[in-house]
């Protein structure tokens, strides 16, 4: 049965299948890029069926086999920051953040299909439901050091809480994860073909979500599949990009060039926020660390001229303030993350 009115915009539709509550983001030409409108209308079909008896899961999907979510709406979150100020921008932000601790705390299980690129705010609303999917075409992705920004939307729970050091190196540089990768890190929980997804809603609708998932058999994956490296989570930022200049390792130079391409502020946050994550008792309290820092880094020039060279202008030559890592200060980012 569909519900379209359910969400109350048309870059959400929603629809029933048996005991089954899809939502679908259907935003395609922006990738479905997260805005408030966005999380508003999937909050309003999750508030529907939290006490209808008929909706025994959720699912969150795309219209499009491109992308699940390619992040937030960051020209939005730009002109709102130009228009009305930090305070304002990141009262957007923390909005949408608020529909993601919803689906992580939902009461019914939700199950994501993270299908095609995931990154960002996308890992928001995808890597924090109880069952979530991943297959051979998806992107997954933390690039926020990249646009002056930080890690968030509860990335930084994920990326702390990843096997060894992996999670900071992908805090740091923005690297991708396939979908092998995503299981591993602890981003997803399954690797399905793509071309099961219909398949697999078809038995949601039908079956016990719990009863679905155990008939999932894992992939044959090659063990040298995850090629993701680690960082030695025991030395300091500066002994780490120390480490990669000395290094001759081809991974190393790649991994030094994205650090020196991203703002270093931005690095520098990323490093306190893992850190700060790393030892949070929950995702709610990692969110609220995570805010702190994108609310500090709202306040500075770097995220505006982030996404201007980024996005708007497209130059890949933005001018960060400050120009290296050696003059960020550090003091200021420090007593930010002082609750």
């Amino acid at each position: 049965m569909i519900e379209d009115a359910l969400s109350g915009t048309a870059c959400v539709r929603t629809a029933r299948r048996g005991h089954l509550g899809c939502i679908t983001l259907d935003k395609p030409k922006r990738l479905n890029a997260v805005d408030l409108e966005m999380a508003t209308g999937i909050e309003r079909a999750l508030q529907a069926w939290r006490h209808d008896p008929a909706v025994h899961v959720v699912l969150i999907e795309s219209s499009t086999p491109r992308a699940f979510c390619a992040g937030g709406d960051l020209k939005a979150i730009r002109d709102a920051l130009l228009a009305q100020g930090p305070d304002a921008a990141f009262d957007l932000m923390n909005r949408v953040y608020q529909t993601m601790l919803h689906i992580a705390q939902y009461a019914k299980p939700v199950v994501s299909f993270m299908d095609g690129i995931a990154m960002g705010g996308g890992v928001g609303l995808g890597a924090h439901a109880r069952y979530r999917v991943v297959t051979e075409r998806s992107i997954v992705a933390m690039p926020e050091t990249s646009i002056g920004l930080v890690p968030d939307a509860g990335g930084s729970w994920l990326l702390s809480r990843a096997p060894g050091g992996a999670g900071l190196r992908l805090a740091l540089t923005g690297g991708r994860m396939n979908g092998v990768e995503a299981v591993s890190m602890g981003f997803a929980d399954h690797i399905v073909p793509s071309d099961s997804l219909d398949d697999l809603r078809g038995l949601l609708a039908l079956r016990p979500v719990e009863d679905v998932f155990a008939l999932i058999r894992p992939w044959a994956v090659p063990t040298d599949a995850c090629t993701l490296g680690e960082y030695d989570t025991s030395v300091s930022l500066e002994q780490i990009v120390r480490g990669l200049e000395s290094s001759d390792n081809s991974t190393a130079k790649a991994d030094l060039q994205d650090i020196s391409r991203a703002c270093p502020t931005s690095i520098f946050a990323a490093w306190y926020g893992w850190q700060a994550s790393r030892r949070a008792s929950s995702l709610q309290e990692a969110f609220a660390i995570e805010g702190r820092l994108v609310r500090y880094m709202l306040g500075r020039a770097d995220f505006i001229e982030g996404v201007r060279a980024r996005l708007v202008d497209r130059d890949n030559a933005p001018l960060w303030q400050p120009a290296m890592l050696a003059a960020v200060d550090v003091a200021a980012l420090e007593t930010v993350l002082v609750a």
